[in-house]
């Protein structure tokens, strides 16, 4: 089957190229171009990455590519501070590790164009999101460290925002092993001098690799956006559904282990103001989540009145409605002021069970013969969910001050104010003082508060597992750094020493009122220390190489990577684009259910291969673990403490623009 995929494609290599209009060379990207890309995620300013008044990681579509990702969420790997691993519980999802905190409640903040995915039953993007294909983005940009004061709760430890494609006229093919196909498309339309419109739309599926535990990992996704601009109007709506059955969930491995995300986005804004100076905007955007979930609890083999094995999971939808309001104002001296109010009114308001055994007459879960219900089946208006139905009213205030005081000195000041109705209410204030005495060296101090929100999970839970804690106040942090930045000729280096003060930090803990049962506590106050390293040279016009390394100091609040380092080298000649990756892990060790669990360091190795046959066509190649590295990622929750890493995925792929 992959041989014929494969000559279909090849076939339509060398005939669709004849048909393509002329366009931008997609390998053509200067040194120069790197170091003043703009972004506007730190300050809703215009900044560079030296300018900007946070610590920022920048990837455009050119370094995406050569990266052999396949998702969005493993660009983090290549970002100093941060990590994407795969995890249990919901799904096997991408989880977030951030400066050294691995509690997978949603510290980092993921943003489509600006747009929150995180929602209010779990907190984490990725539950409800987990995959986002790397062919419909334009560029996605990540703040190490705290974003609450521009963007409220989850904006924690990082910030990640993508920004999809608005300009191009371009599709592409793929397949690859494991059952890998792919499909993609980007279209844009000037209508007139008022309207423009565009659209992204990306289908993706494998069968997955086999692993010992006698599963896969398929995949099953569909993403699909499209905009409208018309005059000061723009509109948005987007939808995306992926579907991760098999593998692991709930901490057991089973082919029968289902999961299945579902979320639509509208918005509207208006540009009531916009000139040289001044501007002021207006966006009410709304989102629908859906989840419906179940993992193995218990084999056959374990249950003793039971024939078969025992799942359970959610099936829970949950909306966002936000308005907001926001200004800028430059003033002739160079100072800057931006400003915003906004309103969000969270709520789930559905929150049935998933299960295959069940006594419709008690309302309760008995795990016997009799109650079998023949498969996984939803169970409406369950009893002890129904707590989860819950409301959260948002209403914020932000504001900053960009004060150039002199050529080489540039301070900002900003804070935010968040008020959750009858949850908890937060201030998160941010200083950053920028001084770059020549043209190649650059110093930041900076300090900033940030904010995580309980979710209703955390709050109101009540099942045989968890039972909520409705007292639950908002962990924050409060993050100090001190940047070196070094731009040469040739080269740069990016140093970055951080300490956090962590506070209030939930926790999952014993239950004293219930036995085999854990409720939430704001528990942990803990330090984190570490530092940051990433840098690039080019050793000729046509190679380049990249490098981080982070390391921390402290032990990190539950076992994590606490060193770990990726090398990038590019080669660029003519037609022709290499290149190769490695990403680094330090060991981890941990306690588990029945014993230690311990994974020496490792590394993994990817990469990809290019050929632009015109200005018009490429054909590229690309790998992730190439050597088919057998590594385990460590989480506490499954029984050995082992969730299996991806193994070897290669993948060919052929884009055309017209």
């Amino acid at each position: 089957m992959i041989l014929k995929q494969t000559a279909c494609l090849f076939l339509c290599v060398y005939t669709t190229p004849l048909l393509a209009s002329e366009a931008e060379d997609l390998f053509a990207l200067s040194f120069e171009d790197l170091l003043d890309v703009h972004v506007d995620i730190a300050s809703k300013t215009l900044e560079t990455l030296a300018s900007a008044p946070s610590t920022i990681t920048v990837f455009n579509r050119q370094k995406i590519a050569s990266l052999g990702v396949n998702n969005a969420f493993e660009l983090m790997n290549f970002v100093p501070g941060m990590q994407s691993a795969r995890g249990d519980w919901v799904g096997a999802v991408p989880k977030d590790h951030a400066r050294g905190v691995y509690l997978d409640s949603g510290n980092i903040l993921v943003m489509i164009n600006g747009e929150r995915l995180n929602e209010s039953s779990f907190g984490k993007a990725s539950v409800y999101i987990p995959y986002i294909p790397i062919e419909i983005i334009d560029k996605v940009e990540f703040i190490r460290g705290p974003g609450s004061a521009l963007y409220g709760s989850n904006a924690f430890l990082g910030v990640m925002n993508i920004v999809t494609k608005s300009q191009n006229n371009e599709m592409s093919l793929a397949v690859g092993n494991v059952g890998q196909t792919g499909a993609a498309f980007s279209v844009s339309h000037q209508v007139n001098q008022q309207t423009h419109l565009f659209a992204n739309g990306a289908y993706n599926q494998k069968s997955g690799k086999r692993y010992p535990q006698g599963v896969n990992d398929p995949l099953q996704s569909v993403y699909f956006e499209a905009g409208v601009d018309i005059n000061k109007l723009a509109l948005r709506a987007r939808y995306n559904q992926v579907e991760l059955n098999e593998f692991l969930n709930l901490g057991g491995y089973s082919d029968s282990n289902q999961h299945r995300s579902e979320n639509t986005f509208l918005s509207v804004g208006y540009d009531w103001l916009e000139t040289d100076t001044r501007t002021l905007a207006t966006k009410i955007a709304y989102a629908h989540h859906q989840i419906q979930s179940a993992g193995l609890i218990a084999p056959a083999v374990a249950l003793p009145n039971a024939s078969y094995d025992f799942f359970i999971g959610p099936d829970w939808h949950t909306t966002d409605l936000t308005v907001s309001v926001e200004a800028s104002q430059q003033f002739n001296n160079g100072w800057s002021i931006n400003s915003g109010l906004q309103y969000s009114h969270a709520e789930q308001h559905k929150a049935d069970l998933r299960v295959n055994y069940f006594d419709i007459n008690s309302g309760e879960i008995i795990v016997e013969d009799p109650f079998y219900q023949g498969g996984i089946v939803t169970i409406s208006n369950y009893a002890p969910f129904q707590s989860l139905q819950s409301t959260f009213e948002t209403r914020s205030i932000y504001g900053q001050i960009k004060v150039p005081f002199a050529e080489q000195l540039t301070l900002f000041l900003g804070a935010r104010y968040d008020d959750v109705k009858a949850i908890d209410s937060k201030l998160s204030p941010r200083i950053s003082a920028i001084y770059s005495p020549t043209r190649a060296h650059t110093f930041k101090l900076q300090y900033g508060e940030s904010f995580r929100t309980p979710v209703t999970n955390e709050l109101y839970s009540d099942d045989d597992v968890t039972k909520g804690n409705p007292n639950l106040k908002s962990e924050y942090v409060k993050t100090t750094e001190l940047v070196w930045r070094y731009e040469g000729q040739d080269w740069h280096i990016n140093s970055v020493l951080f300490y956090n003060q962590l506070v209030d930090f939930i926790n999952l803990v014993p239950n004293s009122a219930a036995n085999n049962q854990f409720t939430f506590e704001n528990q942990l106050d803990d330090i984190n220390r570490g530092v940051e390293l990433d840098s690039m040279i080019h050793i000729t016009s046509d190679l380049s190489v990249e490098a981080t390394y982070s390391e921390y100091f402290d032990t990190p609040i539950k076992p994590t990577f606490k060193r770990f380092a990726s090398v990038i080298a590019n080669y660029h000649h003519q037609q022709w684009v290499l290149s190769l990756n490695s990403v680094w892990r330090d060991a981890v060790s941990g306690p588990t259910m029945t014993s230690d669990f311990t994974q020496p360091a490792y590394f993994l190795l990817g990469g990809a291969v290019s050929w632009q046959f015109s200005a018009r066509s490429e054909i590229s190649f690309k790998a992730h673990n190439l050597l088919d590295k057998h590594y385990r990622v460590y989480d506490p929750r499954v029984t050995d403490g082992a969730v299996a890493g991806v193994g070897s995925e290669y993948s060919l792929h052929y884009q055309i623009k017209f």
